[in-house]
């Protein structure tokens, strides 16, 4: 078939997902539940071996629980009692008793593994290679056209687009949503390093910083640094072991550049949200959507509970079935944005707390005393956990 043919006549399917990161795999996982027909665009041709978010909340693992995926992914590691800005918050406090109350501990690449399985072994068609280039809306369908690796020009069409295709995402560019924000004004670097062999510290404030440091079962050691008073630059890519190597020096005093970097990477506060999450027949789910520093891992938890609450409406409107009262995709609009909008504020604070210099010691004084109090300790717990807007037996995510 010639490059022209293959353009010619799109591919049909019910829905098209862009992205096939945890949040894209567990989207087209439950379109798939719900007998929706779905194909996943990805760019990557093969799934990224970047360490990334590595933190599951109460109410993402009750989400991954009753798909049985959690079952998959097997024994997770306790997370610990969490943080809010740096302050010891124990999220266990959130639902006290609940079977996964509390944080835990899985890497990113291989929630990415179970979730793919899983939502192949559903049905849902995962097209790796497939970069795309063009998108246009039609009364009753969306076509979207791209590249494939290696192949040439391609055209898919469906009843709806979703993009989960991160915060540079294609999708949201190409469909003209709006995404007003603030840029970022603070910076960390991070590092998983093998060979080296000190401390494992937790937001250990310095005159010069911040640093923390986790060694995993590999025997290599996450490190993260913050220098004071020294603003994000323009980055077309991840920092240099230089240069976290000196930001460390800096701030500890000590030396890591005998080590092997393993995984080099840099996030700041960057703060954007989508003026809305739906457009016509396209929609947005997870970091296309949203845009927040990734403090305590809510940026992933945040991305898949955004996918749990949409899954389940647009399979009924992509396959024909009346949407019950509540369930369409105005209220996942007006619902995951308020979720979000409210999530993107508390990151801000504790970005503030967590990164601020001398400055921001007042705060932290004050904000640890109340954390002191059972109600403030378990309002906080509950918001980082997922938990505070639905029952936690609601695991299709109607209510967030």
């Amino acid at each position: 078939m010639t490059a022209t043919a293959r353009t010619a006549t799109p591919d049909r399917t019910d829905v098209i997902v862009v992205g096939a990161g945890p949040v894209g795999l567990l989207l087209a996982g439950d379109l798939r539940r719900a007998g929706a027909r779905v194909t996943v665009l990805e760019q990557l041709t093969a799934p990224t071996t970047e360490s990334r978010a590595s933190t599951l909340h109460t109410r993402t693992m009750e989400i991954l629980a009753e798909r049985g995926v959690l079952d998959r992914l097997g024994p997770l590691p306790d997370g610990g009692p969490g943080h809010f800005g740096g302050l010891p918050l124990d999220l266990r406090t959130a639902v006290p008793g609940h079977p996964y109350a509390g944080q835990w501990k899985c890497p990113q690449t291989r929630l990415e593994a179970a979730l793919h399985t899983w939502a192949t072994g559903l049905g849902a068609w995962v097209r790796r290679g497939h970069a795309v280039t063009g998108l246009h809306q039609y009364p009753d369908r969306v076509v979207v056209s791209g590249i494939e690796l290696g192949a040439g020009p391609r055209r898919f069409a469906a009843s709806y687009v979703v993009g989960c295709d991160g915060e540079r995402s294609t999708v949201r560019q190409l469909a003209g949503f709006d995404f007003p924000g603030d840029d970022a004004t603070l910076e960390m670097l991070r590092a998983d390093v093998a060979g080296i062999g000190i401390p494992d510290r937790r937001f250990e404030r310095h005159p010069h910083g911040l640093a923390t440091a986790h060694r995993w079962p590999d025997g290599t050691t996450r490190v993260m640094v913050h220098l004071h008073g020294t603003p994000p630059g323009p980055r077309t890519g991840p920092p240099s072991f230089d240069e976290v190597v000196a930001a460390w020096a800096k701030v500890t005093g000590e030396d890591i550049g005998h080590g092997t970097p393993v995984w080099l990477n840099a996030f700041d506060d960057t703060t954007r949200q989508a003026d809305r999450y739906v457009k016509g027949r396209v929609v947005l789910a997870g970091d296309a959507a949203h845009v927040q520093m990734p403090v305590g891992g809510q940026a992933l938890n945040l991305g898949l509970q955004d996918a749990a609450a949409l899954g389940h409406r647009l399979a009924a409107l992509a396959t024909g079935r009346p949407a019950e009262a509540g369930a369409g995709l105005d209220d996942y609009d007006r619902l995951r944005h308020r979720v979000g909008a409210r999530t993107l504020t508390g990151i801000r604070a504790q970005s503030r707390l967590l990164l601020g210099g001398p400055e921001v010691e007042g705060l932290r004084a004050v904000l640890a005393e109340l954390l002191g109090l059972d109600q403030a300790q378990g309002h906080l717990a509950r918001a980082i956990s997922g938990v505070d807007l639905l029952p936690p037996h609601d695991t299709q995510g109607a209510a967030a």
